[in-house]
């Protein structure tokens, strides 16, 4: 126990100022060989790590950029291809409505041409008709006459006077 009662630091000893520098070098060389190399290694490796997350995330924000390009390329070709659908769409539609009311007036032309025909038929039957019965009433009117002409002679314009009055009523 005297020893350390005479101990200083102020004033070391040689011995304990060799033996100091001797486990310092040592501890120095230890912590050298086994930590300061696999520290730094540690720290190379998480730098290289994370400079290839960054490489990867550049890349991955150029192919980002390359994919909304093309998109944008897409949705502009598919209205572009939507536009020419529509536009070739209207264009059916316009030429269905005109040859729908091409077709719609052909068959009314059509049907009034055949009422007219119908029309004109029926008045030349009427016209036939009336002239049928105007024969026949002539016929009759004559036939009557020459009957009463041989009969008596005044009597005969007494007769026609009296058809023709009978034709005015019928």
């Amino acid at each position: 126990m005297i020893f350390l009662a005479d101990f200083s630091v102020i004033r070391p000893e040689p011995g304990l100022f060799v033996w100091s520098v001797f486990i310092f070098l040592l501890f120095w060389f230890l912590v050298a060989r086994f930590a300061f190399k696999p520290i730094a290694k540690a720290l190379k490796g998480r730098e290289n790590q994370i400079q290839d997350a960054l490489d990867e995330a550049k890349k991955a924000r150029e192919e980002m950029q390359n994919l909304n390009a093309e998109n944008e390329k897409l949705l502009s070709e598919a209205r572009d291809e939507r536009l020419k659908i529509l536009n070739e769409a209207k264009g059916i539609s316009d030429k269905l409505i005109h040859e729908a009311k091409t077709k719609a007036k052909e068959e009314a032309g059509k049907i009034v041409e055949k009422a007219k025909a119908d029309i004109d038929n029926q008045k030349a039957e009427a016209l036939n008709e009336v002239k049928n019965k105007v024969g026949s009433i002539a016929l009759e009117i004559a036939e009557k006459v020459i009957q009463k002409e041989l009969a008596k002679d005044k009597g005969q314009s007494d007769y026609v006077n009296s058809m023709i009055d009978d034709l005015n009523l019928n």
